[in-house]
């Protein structure tokens, strides 16, 4: 492994090219860089290298952190980073990864506090990634916001895997982040990783550390151990987990499942509130100024009590994603709503009232509860007729809905709910007595441009509030009829049952889009009778019929 130089144009491991430095913080610094062989983007950090616990073997960093890499990147489910290269210096390690999407927590923080229910968000898909990790038997032991990055569509990955040996003592990077038992020498233990979690939650809702840089790592390490911990005034519903976490004691900090469940229900309560949150900043211009003052230190806080709105010159991605996980917008509708309370329903979890009724992500519109109502039965029924210019198969008709759709459903189907929002968004539910399928037809007037990116800014959300749930491979871009879309599946369970669902999203144009989300019993998935449904729904579908 070649020696690099830390400066700008250099390559590393005669590869990667510096470009320029990003974040710089005890121990670590990030740069920009570029893979010269490819062209592409990568991201490199230079950590001062862990010393391996007394009486163990050294195994070289490079190893390790390779090793790491490929046990996670399956286990967690694209939550962590790609690790391409790692090259070795004396007393620090150059780790070459594919650039996250969006940016680290640590150039988010440095706008102020965000909203409770964001960091819920946030924390929930890192204890995803904590909970995968330690399963396997990998600590992080250096994790902190500048190793967990964010962007728009709700995505979060965590970097930074296999930087400390196991069981070693002491952190080596952003001392303010390390539990009390790291502080003192400590072997790392999970338990560590979980102080972490909740000491970057805290900043998130506090708009400052728990605890401040001093003027040595040696001093802030003094500072973590011996101070006592300040309840949160920003956190709302969240405090009790953040509190739980930043117990001085690793025993008597509460389970990875008991955060799970309390970050779980803050994300519940948010999709069902039928009061709406404020307003938004614009996310198609400059996030305007929600701030008053807010200055930095101990004391130091937000503008007030309560404050729920961004801080001025927050990041686009911030306010983006923000708008995703409290407002339930027209991103997750396209690709069927929100999951709710109704987490029995054979089709999945059904957009929340405050998903329903929360018209688009444009912040000047109110969110109004939407109208749920049971559809009456003189709703059109199926014709008999395709009329679309497809033959169907024995056993299905064109059913022409008055909302301006057509589809093929199998005989017998119709409309079992309806519900609608403000902004001309509705979604219909179509099934039958004692047919455990059903289909869920959804249409959004404020889209993004990318259907896959919509996928992802739902898939933390499901996780959340699904039981069983599993991804099926990749989210996959597909044109339909013409149009732009992606293709998701996913394992739940209902009712006891294993189900799997198949959601197509596609855009229509302006804005504007639908989904088709279909679900039958998992076992059911590779039958004949399976197969030709799908076919005869996908096939058949069309907008813009009278």
């Amino acid at each position: 492994m070649a020696k690099a130089q830390d400066s700008a144009g250099e390559l590393i491991a005669g590869r990667y090219r510096l470009l320029d430095v990003f974040l710089r913080e005890e121990g670590r610094a990030l740069w920009h860089g570029e893979d010269s062989a490819f062209g592409r983007p990568v991201v490199l950090a230079r950590s001062r290298a862990a010393g391996e616990p007394d009486g163990e073997a050294a195994e070289p960093a490079a190893d390790r952190i390779l090793r790491t890499a490929k046990l996670l990147g399956p286990a967690c489910n694209g939550g962590v980073a790609a690790v391409l290269d790692v090259a070795e210096e004396p007393g620090f390690v150059w780790t070459v990864t594919e650039r996250p999407p969006g940016a680290p927590l640590t150039e988010l923080l440095r706008d102020g506090p965000v909203d409770h229910v964001w960091a819920a968000a946030v924390g929930l898909r890192v204890l995803d990634v904590l909970t995968a990790a330690h399963s396997e038997g990998v600590v992080h032991g250096e994790l902190g916001p500048s190793q967990v990055w964010a962007d728009e569509h709700g995505a979060v990955t965590v970097t930074g895997f296999g930087a400390t040996p196991a069981g070693a003592a002491h952190r080596v990077t952003t001392p303010s982040y390390a539990s009390p038992e790291q502080a003192r020498g400590e072997a790392t233990t999970p338990a560590a990783d979980l102080w972490t979690l909740g000491a970057m939650m805290y900043a998130l809702v506090e708009g400052r550390p728990l605890v401040q840089e001093r003027d040595s790592a040696e001093a802030t390490f003094r500072a973590v151990d011996r101070l006592p911990v300040k309840e949160p005034r920003q956190a709302g519903p969240l405090a009790p987990a953040i509190l739980g976490l930043l117990r001085w004691d690793p025993v008597e900090r509460v389970p990875e499942a008991v955060v799970r469940e309390a970050l779980t229900r803050i994300l519940r309560q948010n999709f069902e509130e039928v009061t709406p949150p404020e307003p938004l900043p614009d996310l198609l211009g400059p996030v305007g100024d929600h701030r008053g003052g807010g200055a930095e230190g101990e004391g130091a806080g937000p503008s007030g009590p309560g404050r729920e709105g961004l801080p001025a010159g927050r990041p686009l991605l911030l306010g983006a994603a923000l708008t995703v996980t409290v407002a339930a917008v027209g991103a997750f509708v396209l690709m069927g709503g929100l999951p709710g309370g109704d987490a029995t329903s054979a089709s999945g979890p059904a957009p929340s009232r405050a998903a329903a009724g929360t018209p688009t992500a444009a912040p000047s519109s109110a969110a109004t509860p939407a109208g749920r109502t049971p559809t009456p039965s003189s709703k059109p029924s199926p014709s008999p007729s395709a009329g679309a210019g497809t033959a169907l198969p024995s056993g299905f008709s064109l059913y022409r809905a008055p909302q301006g759709f057509a589809v093929a459903l199998p005989t017998g189907w119709k409309p079992v709910e309806t519900q609608s929002s403000d902004d001309l968004a509705y979604r219909v539910t179509f099934g039958a007595a004692g047919d455990p399928r059903t289909l869920a037809v959804t249409y959004s007037t404020q889209l993004g441009p990318d259907p896959v990116a919509v996928w992802s800014a739902l898939e933390p959300s499901l996780r959340a509030v699904s039981t069983g749930y599993e991804r099926v491979g990749a989210i996959q871009p597909v044109t339909y009829h013409g149009m732009k879309g992606a293709d998701m599946e996913w394992y739940s369970v209902s009712g006891g049952v294993r189900v799997r669902t198949l959601g197509r999203g596609f855009l229509i144009g302006d804005h504007r889009g639908f989904s088709l989300r279909w679900t039958t019993p998992a076992d059911d998935w590779d039958s004949a009778t399976n197969r030709q449904a799908l076919k005869a729904i996908f096939d058949s579908f069309r907008t813009g019929v009278k």
